[in-house]
């Protein structure tokens, strides 16, 4: 009789223990930009559409790299099935995702990398490519000659450090008469930005152009040219699409954008974490395409969706 209890007993919590659902980690850069309330968006999309729970919880500040590390421990010792994470640092989160691989806990890396190749999927723009991107479109702008500054984001940052190397490639390699005259961190801070970019503009008055890799860069620079009064005059192409910055291009202080598809990056990003808890081989590098949205294109119905990712 005992026997017979004790075993319905373990049918019954092996029953409960299917029913449960899965719960997936989504742990972004930062919570506050718009960019990754999109990625938010499609991660719990993703969540409704394959029938798991989506876990959100991220560092208020893109540079809170030891806050980020807690945050993906903490969800390792609870247990989650699965973890979907943005590295605000390329080397930070190594040790951390090594020890959740190890526990069989499968992890997505997305919008930025970490050393190494010991996690299940990668889901990222093409920044590299994306920065390129940037470079040609500002040397539309500036008539393929002059000399342009380069705000950067932060050190560590796999995603924008792609993006950077992207544009100093393309610059260097296919405009010899357009010069990058200076090159200095934002720190993902808009105020430090347009310190950055007030600086370059005093210490070089003929500047023809900017690029800004991240939204706090490109504000940054916006700020700063609308202060000089120089507006239209010295070109912007900012990554990444905001409501301050797709209100500046209207307004002229910004010529170009690169933009991303965050949603599609949140949705698949757990899809290929539960393709990998269901038995199948996720792809380990999905490569998502960036786009050139010119000011004068900013009005088009095919490009709302993606200069106001937030919407969708």
């Amino acid at each position: 009789m005992h026997r017979n209890a004790a075993l319905l007993l373990l049918l019954a919590l092996v029953s409960c223990n299917q029913q449960k659902r899965r719960r997936i980690g989504v742990v972004p850069k930062a919570t506050s930009h718009v960019f990754w309330v999109a990625v938010e968006k499609g991660a719990k999309a993703a969540g409704k559409d394959l029938n798991v729970d989506i876990e959100w919880s991220g560092a208020p500040s893109e540079t809170d790299y030891g806050r980020q590390i807690q945050i993906v421990d903490s969800m390792i010792n609870r247990r989650v099935d699965g973890l979907a994470i943005a590295a605000s640092e390329r080397k930070a989160l190594v040790a951390t995702v090594d020890r959740a691989m190890k526990q069989g806990i499968p992890v997505t890396i997305f919008d930025s990398g970490i050393e190494g190749e010991n996690y299940s999927s990668y889901v990222a723009t093409n920044n590299f490519e994306g920065g390129q991107l940037a470079g040609r479109a500002l040397a539309k702008l500036i008539g393929s000659k002059g000399n342009v500054g380069l705000i950067m984001h932060a050190p560590g940052s796999a995603s924008t450090m792609d993006r950077e190397r992207g544009f100093t490639d393309v610059i260097e390699r296919e405009f010899p008469n357009i010069k990058i005259v200076a090159s200095q961190y934002g720190l993902s801070d808009r105020s430090k930005a347009r310190a950055a970019a007030e600086n370059m503009l005093t210490a070089h008055p003929d500047l023809s152009g900017f690029f800004g890799p991240s939204e706090p860069s490109t504000t940054g620079a916006s700020l700063a040219v609308k202060a000089r009064g120089v507006s239209g005059k010295v070109k912007i192409v900012a990554f990444d699409a905001s409501d301050n910055l797709v209100e500046d291009m209207k307004a002229g202080a910004i010529q170009a954008m690169v933009v991303q598809d965050p949603f599609q990056m949140g949705y698949d990003a757990v899809r290929t974490i539960v393709d990998k808890l269901n038995g199948k081989t996720p792809a380990k590098l999905i490569n998502l395409p960036a786009k050139v949205i010119f000011a004068e294109e900013a009005n088009k119905p095919e490009f709302q969706r993606l200069l106001s990712p937030e919407l969708k």
